[in-house]
């Protein structure tokens, strides 16, 4: 690939800057071949010219595509070189404030001078079992690894921390060993991981103090060695330490301070057990005021010398002996008070009386005059004598630091060695994590000895690391398979030389500090004349001959002579030893005493060696001393599998997430950072899967091009894109540093070209588009034009037509009105005219109607006279035609009167009269229906005219009223005018009061329903918070009932292992004994004491237990006394009632009879009675008769066991006895009876024979037993004995005090477990005493009642009829004392609930042990009640403590216990519980006992259950969420993924065995499956499945924001599609009201955030608004990880994340970053009775289960 391709224009490369260090730059021209010089343009606009050197061709180095910059792993940047390293963490630090970053194997931490909530515990889950790629960088990423590789290739591993003063690397390794002791369970001992923490705060106060440059800055280097046991369980820790600044004890730089315990000290000087110090304030002493900076900001020592003496105290560190420490603190503050005054130039003296003197001495228990003498004087010896001199002031001062320094160093490492103590396990240690926090290159403006051995450690790690980094370099292209060259690195091997090689830096130092008169000034000049000129790493100053240059791998650095040789010597005045060895305080004789001779191998400070050391070791130089220990180190740390912090200091002011890039640059090359860049550069920085690089540069493929074999296709593909610079692994495919860059250029130009052409085409398309609508407007616009001109030239058109209109029709009407004025006249005259000719026409016709009317009248009568006549003469003639016709047809009649056809005929004419009559009738009621109608009419007719005649009336006098009032009319208008408008206003008014009183009713409602719903919202809030704080403390308590059940066996094993291991320690050689009595055996007796007073708690506890057992049995059986005594009454008084009622049938059936003096008739019904109460009472005689035989053989058995002592005379005597009345014996068989009985006797005579035989047997053997154990107890000693008279006298002694301890602790034991064995005696005697007693009583109240029967059978009382009821089951199950555990074990512990699932009624072993419940309840048996509902609740925790990993099995009995607890409710007796039962449930609810109080412990169980279903279900869910609802796409995009460096994510694209949605969905239908099956209330499951939601969310969303490759456009509709999918589920198993859909809430609210626009203000808003459900720090999180995955798509700016966190400072919303994943809602269990009906129940043959009986 040529460079003219790379360097084209609109290229971006880097320029050097002086201030920071590099700048980006833009190529506004190609670059050809040839050219001298580049045009770039600046990014503030500026053009510059860059020149090129011809012969070297040095072009600046290209800056990486924008999608690659802010990587999570520095080697997935395409080009490699500083500016790119530089820049990428910049973004990360400043824009994302991101610390952390991955170099590779290299975590790069960058101090943010900030509080972070990155450290809570819930961020230490999320990063447990993950691999490290898989999330975002962090320490605990760095610790996980190191944990899981530990225990997976079982080898030890190293965290190697470093980094210069205040870059954080205390922080960092604390919170790594943090990491451990929470991810680590404690193995064997308890608080071992507090114990671990515990160490931090004591070595921060003693070995840490505040610098220029950091305010906890630690002054010495520390190796932890965290130890694990093959459980990976923490056990213990060691720790060692190097080279700590003793210096700084005597002396500070302006602005820095002493080490913090002094400062704690004299902040605590007030409190009563420090008065004896006699301390003050810190600006008291010289050793703490020199800086004069005594306070650090933020900083209260007070509170820190709390914490250190809680930990000091954590850590087994007891009062006195940190009383001890805090006073030879205090001493070192006096001691640097004392004043040397100077005499002479070679005489110096301290006064006697001096106050600080005095104190220090009082305070080391040392005489003052003697410590006072030997400060200014000093011993001299030479080979014959032996004499004293008198030293300087300068020399008396020094030696009285050193001293200072001296007790300083060896109170440091006595307490180390103290704290190692403490952390050390008796176990053996099966590996470990070291953790090293050790300084980081160092270079001041004055370097002296501590620089040079500082920057000699960096340079043995340097060259470590580079050497593991070669290692996997080499290791990673031999498994790909790939080959390869030698990487040339730079080796520091020369400069380790010329620092510990023979005659090399430190050999000529340690030589001349042998010297007698050697001196800095010689040193510096042998070192001169030895490497000068002869070594490039060593060079000399210009203008210095008392200084030296060393080359380092990260710079050179120049050193001072000044101060060598007496820092290497670290000499003291042997005699002011002598004088502190003969102090009185324990501690400081044990400083100078014991310790300086017993030597700790992890303690490497100031004495470095071996347990077998010689006082001529105890002399080395420092210088060696520190060589040698750097030697073990990395001897660790090569057996180890390293793991590299480098921590950065971002700025020297301390602002926080402000990055200086001189400052940044300088730690990177310091820390090796860019060495590790430049070797991955070397070689083949970028690396692909053949699958990622398909997915990704798909796009540069022809769909001809893409072939079956993905790996033939990249091959394919990179042959045409790529010539040469990459090579084919087996699995990756290896890139030379810029070739991937060049792969995302041509991909964006790809992209781009594809953007251009669609754009072209939606642009065309927009653009015609936009052509046809203004083609189409125009035509419209002319349309409506035209339209408009025509309407007006039509409208022009019809006002001149109307014009003409009404011209001609006013002309008309001048004519036609002239016209009807004529024709009015001529009318008139016409009218008049005919008037009176009408007249004169009416006249005449008046005169000839009357005339007619005359004749009319007189013609009529004649007429009606002449009628008359005529009529009576034509009646009497047809009378007599008539009468003649008649008899005629009379004679007709009378002969046909009896013929049949006459009568038809006559029938046929009276049904023709009766159909004519009818319809005559029916016309006549039409007629008469009209004439009513018209005469109604008629009638309303004239009403109305009276009705109008009398309104007219009205009407007149009315107007005449009017008339009257209309004068008054005016003034009546005025005031209606006036109370209209009052009457206006009024109403107004009323309308306005009416609406305000509506607004204020309606304002009210809804206060008031405002109040109800907060009210009932916050009940609701209250109870559930209520009911989960209950629930939480129910599983606490839970727990610590287990916990206390482990701790008793615990301690039970303890017992028995004590006295193996006293045993054990008898049986060593006597060296041995000595050693275990000094070591062990302090160890030994505190456990002892503290095991012996937890014993007696625990006895205190049982006895008060017992008592409150006792007393509550004896509360249950008066209770239950008195219950049966109200049963009887109850059962004695229906009884009575019954037999009055039968009495009273007998007789009414006997006085129904006609004649009561004759006996009933048979077959009659008092026949009937008296038959059937003869035979009931025959029946009961036969029972009675029964009843009397087996009393009489009791009382046989019982006669002869009385008896069986006494003489045979007696016993025959008795038999004789019996023999006189045969008879009486006899009578219905009695005799055989008795026989029967004498057998039995023999029988039971038989059996206590065997008993007493078997007793005497186990005595025997009990005894002989003794007799065993006494010979051996006897043989032990003896040999006790002998071995104790071959050891000395003292030894003796402890032997026998041993020896006594144990035996008299044996008795102890055994004399506790006979107690408890006689207390269980007791209780269990007690109770049968109880048992018997109640028996007794009521053997008692039975023969009461048989006498009272006999007498009333005995009184003349008629028989009551007794029927007996047909057998059916009552829905109970009958077992027998004892078989309670046999039950339980069948039904509970060995129960398979697969098959019981399947195949069986759901909730059968519930049914069946609530049938038990009830038979002990009708037995009226309290003591099986309490034994079967306690055994069944202990056998049901054992099962879930057993199988709680089992999801069907938690399951299973979750859904038994809630049926068992139902069945308790409904079967209670309780009216609410009854009224959802049938008829005959309800006759079988519990008669004698009431469970409440076991209702409420069962529930509890139950919650306890349903706690371990939710983690049983969250450990099956955890694996599989994040792969299911955040890695996995359904769907590759044409996006791709982006190159994720050398540390691969473990899940990305993994084609076969992926976890997608559907397996997580497949996994949620087989729990709703598998609970359905057990029968679970519908209720608990949807509360579970709510749960599972809250659990996948929760995990999705902590994931989703601490993963940065996550957060982008794609992967957020990817999750709302994940989201749908779940959605989908509930809705297909009719969840969906369940509430699961409201717990996705957040994680949809997150994926909207990513898809949404984040520009503007108004998205702000938009954001603020739609984001109710996350927290803010989750949503600036989330804009703050957005990462695009194309260039096209844009960060989110700094701008909107600081707009977006203004708008919601004031939201008072929860601060917390990530979801509690852990949290569990509080569970209720609804009551939901049973339809199954109990006596319906069977038990299958299967559950072996055939001792129960059903009743």
């Amino acid at each position: 690939m040529a460079a003219s391709e790379l360097y084209s224009k609109y290229g971006r490369v880097w320029l050097p800057d002086a201030v920071e260090v590099w700048k980006s730059a833009e190529l506004i021209k190609d670059y050809t071949s040839g050219d001298k010089t580049l045009s770039l343009q600046l990014e503030d606009g500026t053009v510059v010219e860059y020149k090129i050197d011809p012969h070297s061709n040095n072009l600046p180095p290209l800056r990486n595509p924008n999608i690659l910059v802010g990587e999570n792993d520095l080697t997935a940047l395409s080009y490699l070189h500083e500016p790119a390293v530089l820049h990428n963490l910049k973004v990360r630090f400043v824009d994302s404030k991101l610390i952390y970053t991955y170099c590779g194997i290299v975590l790069v931490a960058i101090n943010p001078y900030e509080n972070l909530p990155i450290y809570e515990a819930d961020i230490i889950s999320a990063y447990s079992g993950q691999n490290m790629g898989d999330m975002d960088p962090h320490i605990f990423a760095v610790a996980e690894e190191a944990y899981k590789q530990m225990a997976r290739d079982e080898r030890n591993q190293s965290i190697i921390v470093s980094g210069e003063s205040g870059a954080g690397k205390t922080v960092s390794a604390k919170y790594a060993m943090r990491y451990f002791a929470t991810v680590s369970c404690s193995s064997g001992e308890a608080n071992v991981e507090e114990r671990v923490l515990a160490s931090s705060p004591i070595m921060e106060a003693l070995g840490n103090a505040k610098t220029i440059r950091n305010d906890n800055s630690s002054r010495f280097g520390k190796y932890i060695e965290i130890g694990f046991d093959k459980k990976h369980c923490i056990i213990g820790a060691n720790m060692r330490t190097y080279l700590l600044e003793k210096s700084r004890v005597v002396f500070q730089a302006y602005g820095e301070r002493n080490y913090h315990i002094f400062y704690q000290l004299c902040a605590s000087s007030h409190l009563p057990e420090f008065k004896a110090f006699r301390l003050g304030c810190a600006d008291d002493f010289h050793c703490t005021n020199q800086g004069q900076s005594p306070v650090i900001d933020r900083v209260d020592d007070a509170k820190e010398m709390r914490n250190t003496r809680r930990a000091f105290s954590l850590l087994g560190i007891g009062e006195s002996d940190q009383m001890e420490i805090y006073q030879i603190l205090a001493a070192i503050l006096h001691l640097s008070n004392v004043e040397v005054k100077d005499q002479s130039a070679d005489k110096s003296s301290i006064s006697p009386d001096n106050v600080h003197l005095m104190v220090f001495c009082e305070l080391m228990g040392v005489p003052s005059e003697e410590m006072a003498h030997w400060l200014c004087h000093r011993k001299l010896k030479t080979t014959t004598e032996t004499f004293v001199k008198t030293v300087s002031k300068m020399n008396a001062v020094n030696g009285r630091d050193a001293l200072a320094k001296h007790i300083y160093a060896r109170l440091f490492s006595w307490i180390v060695g103290s704290i190692n103590n403490a952390l050390k396990s008796a176990t053996k240690q099966h590996s470990f994590i070291g953790v090293l926090d050790i300084y980081g290159f160092e270079t001041f403006d004055i370097n002296s000895f501590e620089q040079f051995c500082i920057n000699y450690a960096n340079e043995k790690l340097q060259q470590q690391f580079n050497l593991h980094v070669f290692k996997l370099e080499q290791e990673e292209y031999m498994k790909e398979e790939i080959p390869w060259r030698l990487i040339d690195f730079y080796d520091n091997q020369p400069c380790i030389n010329l620092i510990e090689a023979k005659m090399g830096v430190l050999d000529l130092l340690d030589e001349e500090c042998k010297m007698p008169k050697g001196s800095d000034d010689t040193w510096a000049q042998k070192l001169y004349n030895t490497f000068l000129k002869q070594n490039v790493h060593f060079d000399k100053p210009r203008l210095s001959n008392r200084a030296f240059i060393i080359h380092h791998f990260a710079d050179k650095v120049e050193y001072q002579c000044d101060g060598f040789l007496e820092k290497n010597r670290d000499t003291v005045n042997e005699e002011q030893i002598n004088v502190l060895k003969k102090s009185k305080v324990e501690l400081i004789y044990q400083l100078f005493t014991i310790f300086s001779l017993i030597s700790f191998p992890q303690l490497l400070t100031s004495i470095i060696g071996r347990s077998s050391q010689t006082q001529r070791d105890n002399k080395k130089t420092v210088g060696l001393q520190f060589r040698q220990s750097l030697h073990l180190l990395m001897d660790t740390l090569n057996a180890t599998t390293p793991h590299y912090v480098r921590c950065i200091k971002p700025n020297d002011h301390k602002a926080p997430f402000t990055l200086d890039p001189v400052r940044a640059v300088q730690q990177l090359r310091a820390c090796g950072i860019l060495e590790t860049i430049r070797i991955s550069a070397a070689g083949f920085p970028s690396r692909w899967t053949y699958q990622e690089f398909f997915s990704r540069y798909r796009v540069l493929m022809k769909q001809k091009d893409v072939l079956s074999d993905k790996k033939q296709t990249c091959r394919n593909v990179l042959e045409k894109l790529i010539k040469d610079k990459y090579q084919f692994g087996k699995n990756k495919i290896f890139f030379r540093a810029g070739q991937v860059a060049y792969l995302e250029k041509l991909r964006s130009d790809k992209l781009r070209t594809a953007c251009v052409r669609i754009q072209k085409t939606i642009r065309c398309w927009l653009a015609r588009k936009k052509y046809l609508r203004i083609r189409e407007a125009a035509i419209t616009i002319q349309r409506h034009v035209r339209g408009h001109q025509a309407r007006c030239h039509v409208k022009f058109l019809r006002r001149t037509r109307a014009a003409v209109v009404i011209q001609r029709n006013v002309r008309m009407w001048l004519s036609k009105r002239r016209y009807q004025q004529q024709r009015s006249a001529a009318i008139t005259i016409q009218c008049c005219f005919r008037a009176y000719m009408a007249r004169k026409k009416y006249y005449k016709l008046m005169f000839e109607k009357k005339a007619s009317v005359i004749q009319k009248f007189a013609k009529g009568w004649l007429a009606r006279l002449r009628y008359r006549r005529t009529l009576a003469a034509i009646i009497l003639l047809q009378s007599c035609v008539r009468r003649i016709r008649a008899k005629k047809e009379l004679k007709k009649l009378k002969v046909e009167a009896r013929s049949v056809e006459h009568f038809k005929k006559l029938n046929i004419g009276m049904e023709n009269k009766i159909i004519e009559l009818q319809q005559k009738i029916n016309e006549q009621h039409k007629e008469n229906r009209e004439l009513s109608e018209r005469l109604s009419t008629v009638e309303k007719t004239h009403m109305d005219r009276e009705k109008q005649s009398r309104e007219i009336e009205n009407l007149r006098r009315s107007e005449q009223e009017a008339r009257a009032k209309a004068d008054t009319l005016p003034s009546l208008l005025e005031q209606l005018s006036f109370l209209q408008d009052e009457l206006e206003n009024t109403r107004r008014e009323k309308n306005d009061l009416e609406g305000q009183t509506k607004v204020y009713k309606e304002q009210i409602q809804q206060v008031e329903i405002k109040t109800k719903i907060e009210n009932t919202k916050q009940l609701e809030k209250d109870l559930s918070e209520e009911r989960s704080r209950y629930q939480s403390l129910l599983s606490e308590h839970l727990d610590l009932e287990e916990r206390h059940r482990d701790l008793k066996d615990e301690m039970n094993l303890v017992r028995n292992l004590f006295w193996l291991h006293l045993s054990f320690q008898v049986a060593r050689s006597s060296l041995a004994i000595q050693n275990s009595f000094t070591m062990s055996h302090p160890m030994i007796l505190p456990v002892l004491l503290k095991l012996q007073r937890r014993m007696k708690e625990l006895d205190q506890d049982k006895q008060s237990l017992l008592q409150q057992l006792d007393k509550r049995e004896e509360a249950q059986q008066e209770k239950a006394k008195v219950c049966t005594e109200t049963l009887a009454c109850q059962e004695l008084e229906s009884e009575n009632k019954k037999l009055k009622q039968d009495l009273n049938e007998l007789r009414r059936s006997l006085t129904n009879e006609k004649s009561e003096l004759l006996p009933p008739a048979p077959g009659s019904l008092p026949y009937k009675t008296l038959l059937e109460q003869l035979n009931s009472s025959n029946e009961e005689l036969e029972m009675r008769k029964e009843e009397v035989m087996l009393l009489r053989s009791h009382m046989v058995r019982q006669e002869a066991l009385k008896h069986k002592v006494r003489n045979y005379t007696y016993y025959s005597h008795f038999i004789v006895r019996l023999s006189t009345d045969v008879h009486t014996l006899n009578e219905d068989g009695e005799l055989w009876l008795a026989y029967e009985g004498l057998k039995e006797t023999n029988r039971l005579l038989e059996s206590q024979m065997q008993e007493q035989e078997h007793v005497h047997n186990k005595t025997y053997r009990t005894l002989l037993e003794e007799v065993n154990k006494l010979k051996e107890e006897k043989e032990q000693q003896r040999k006790l004995l002998a071995q104790s008279l071959l050891l000395p006298e003292d030894a003796r002694v402890e032997m026998s005090l041993k020896h006594e301890i144990t035996r008299l602790t044996n008795e102890n034991l055994e004399l506790l477990e006979q107690q408890d064995k006689q207390d269980k005696t007791l209780r269990k005697l007690k109770k049968q005493l109880k048992l018997y007693m109640k028996k007794v009583e009521d053997f008692e109240g039975n023969q009461m009642i048989h006498c009272n029967n006999a007498s009333l059978m005995n009184a003349p009382v008629r028989a009551v009829n007794i029927t007996r009821k047909e057998k059916e089951y009552h829905g109970m199950l009958e077992y027998k004392k004892g078989d309670e555990s046999r039950l339980l074990k069948n039904l509970v512990l060995d129960l398979k609930p697969r098959g019981v699932a399947v195949s069986f009624t759901p909730g059968l072993p519930a049914y069946i042990i609530f049938m038990c419940i009830r038979y002990a309840d009708r037995e009226n048996d309290d003591l099986r009640v309490t034994t079967l509902l306690n055994s069944t609740i202990t056998s049901i925790k054992g099962v879930i403590k057993k199988r709680g990993k089992d999801f069907e099995v938690v399951s299973f009995w979750l859904a038994n216990t809630c049926r068992l607890m139902h069945c308790l409710k409904q079967y209670s007796g309780d009216k609410g519980f009854m009224a959802h039962n049938t008829p005959k449930q309800n006759e079988h609810c519990l008669s004698n006992f009431e469970l409440s109080e076991y209702q409420q412990v069962i529930s509890d169980l139950a919650i306890q259950i349903y706690r371990q279903l939710i983690k049983c279900m969250e450990d099956i869910l955890q694996p599989i969420i994040v792969g299911s609802m955040l890695e996995h796409e359904t769907v590759h995009s044409v996006l791709g993924s982006k190159p994720t460096g050398l540390r691969k994510r473990s899940t990305s694209f993994s084609e076969e065995g992926a976890v997608t949605v559907e397996v997580l969905l497949q996994r949620l239908s087989l729990f709703h499956s598998t609970m359905s099956q057990h029968g679970m209330d519908s209720d608990i499951v949807k509360q579970v499945v709510r749960q599972q939601f809250y659990i996948i969310c929760a995990v999705t969303l902590n994931h989703l924001l601490l993963r940065k490759d996550m957060c982008s456009w794609s992967k957020g509709l990817q999750i709302r599609y994940n989201v749908w999918q779940l959605e989908e589920w509930l809705a297909e198993k009719q969840l969906a009201d369940c509430g699961a859909k409201e717990t996705l809430e957040p994680l949809v609210q997150a994926a909207q955030l990513l898809q949404i626009k984040k520009k503007t203000e108004a998205d702000a808003q938009a954001i603020c608004s739609m984001c109710t459900a996350l927290t803010t720090a989750q949503i600036i999180k989330v804009l703050t990880l957005y990462t695009p995955v194309i260039e096209f798509e844009e960060r989110v700016s700094t701008t909107f994340i600081t707009f977006i966190k203004n708008l919601l400072k004031d939201s008072g919303e929860s601060s917390t970053l990530m979801m509690d994943a852990k949290k569990i809602f509080c569970v209720t269990f609804p009551y939901t009775p049973s339809p199954v009906a109990l006596e319906t129940i069977q038990i299958p043959a299967s559950l072996n289960l055939g001792f129960l009986t059903r009743i």
